[in-house]
C-alpha cells in the first residue's frame, strides 16, 4: 500500500465511522500517512484500538502523584554506586 492508498483508506475509514473510543480508524490512517508508514486498510481499526489503549494508560501514569520519589538508581549490587563508568 502506498501513501496515496493510505490517504484514500483514511477517507474511507472516516466515512465508515470507524471509531474506537476517541481514536478513529481514520485518525490511525492519517497518522500512518503522516509518518510515511504503509498501513493496510484492514489494520486501521486495530491500530486505533492500540493507540487508544496506550493513550489511556499513559494518561493514568501522568496522573500519579510521585511526590518526592527519586529517580531509579541504575546500579547493580555487584557494582558500587561510586564506581567509575
Amino acid at each position: 500500500m502506498n501513501l496515496a492508498e493510505n490517504a484514500a483508506a483514511a477517507a474511507t475509514a472516516e466515512a465508515d465511522g470507524g471509531d474506537v473510543s476517541g481514536f478513529t480508524a481514520a485518525e490511525a490512517a492519517r497518522a500512518a500517512l503522516r509518518a510515511g508508514v504503509r498501513l493496510p486498510t484492514e489494520r486501521h481499526a486495530a491500530v486505533a484500538a492500540v493507540a487508544h489503549h496506550l493513550h489511556t494508560v499513559l494518561g493514568l501514569l501522568r496522573e500519579l502523584d510521585l511526590g518526592e520519589t527519586p529517580p531509579a538508581d541504575h546500579t547493580t549490587e555487584r557494582e558500587p554506586a561510586d564506581a567509575p563508568r
